[in-house]
């Protein structure tokens, strides 16, 4: 069984050693180092084949996944984040060593077809107001219309997923090849779509990464859909842990969110 988790990145990084991990330099398209070349940072680029490089800046990390998608030879495709990756249990105080291994993400396929992040919690917000007090919701707006127009049968599970308060976020997963292809297919085509319809929004560069942000609650819209359907059932899908490869700085991010909560001031950074 051949399973390839893509790692992306954007910058030199400590990667896992096992061997279904494919670093990936995302948004490579254009990238130059100090003396003016090519940037090569030592990862597959996300520039070669078949690919949308150059939407990166927007995109986020969907420029890697686009890439995997249409390029690269699997059975199970999963997306990380050189800074998030999954992980079955706390083994050792060295984050590095309580990522999944390829033991147990072999042993995982073997069971389920989807695995996925457990699932953020927001307690007092719904994915949709969270949404509309950190980031601009006439994207996320627009991206519901194109599901209306394009999959109407998708719209009743959209309207479900944004009033939840809670969902498997950071677009990371690993699935089957059919459901990868399926998944890739359906929102791609929406996030074309939406940026035909999005016109040139004025906002701030981490503002303009929204496709990436839209695509977190979009892929729960997918998820429902093929749950509800009988396309997969409860049994095919596992949710595990994430582990940070930094310390997140929840007093900035706490902060923020009451900011943006009470104040309408929009997130203008990571934490």
């Amino acid at each position: 069984m051949e399973i390839k988790i893509i790692v992306a990145a954007h910058k030199t990084y400590s990667m896992p050693e096992d061997k279904i991990y494919l670093p990936v330099h995302v948004g490579a398209e254009g990238k130059k180092d100090e003396n003016g070349s090519e940037l090569n940072l030592g990862y597959v680029k996300d520039n070669t084949g078949e690919n949308i490089s150059v939407k990166n800046n927007s995109f986020c990390e969907l420029t890697g996944l686009y890439w995997a998608w249409k390029n690269l030879e699997y059975d199970y495709l999963g997306l990380a984040h050189y800074r998030r990756h999954f992980m079955l249990k706390k083994k050792s105080k060295n984050p590095f060593e309580n990522v999944l291994s390829e033991e147990e993400a072999n042993k995982l396929a073997q069971k389920y077809k989807v695995i996925v992040p457990e699932k953020q919690k927001y307690y007092i917000e719904t994915l949709y107001s969270h949404y509309k007090h950190t980031h601009y919701i006439e994207t996320l707006d627009k991206a519901g219309e194109i599901i209306g127009d394009k999959y109407p049968e998708y719209e009743r599970f959209y309207n479900s997923v944004v009033k939840k308060r809670s969902g498997h976020m950071f677009n990371m997963f690993i699935m089957t090849k059919e459901l990868t292809d399926s998944y890739c297919s359906w929102l791609f085509d929406i996030l074309f779509e939406l940026e035909n319809r999005i016109g040139d929004m004025k906002m701030s560069a981490f503002q303009g990464r929204f496709y990436g942000r839209v695509s977190e609650i979009l892929f729960n819209v997918w998820l429902s859909y093929q749950l509800k359907n009988g396309i997969i059932s409860k049994k095919d899908v596992k949710a595990i842990p994430c582990i940070y490869m930094e310390k997140i700085n929840w007093g900035r991010k706490i902060k923020s969110f009451l900011k943006a909560k009470f104040f309408h001031k929009k997130y203008e950074s990571s934490f």
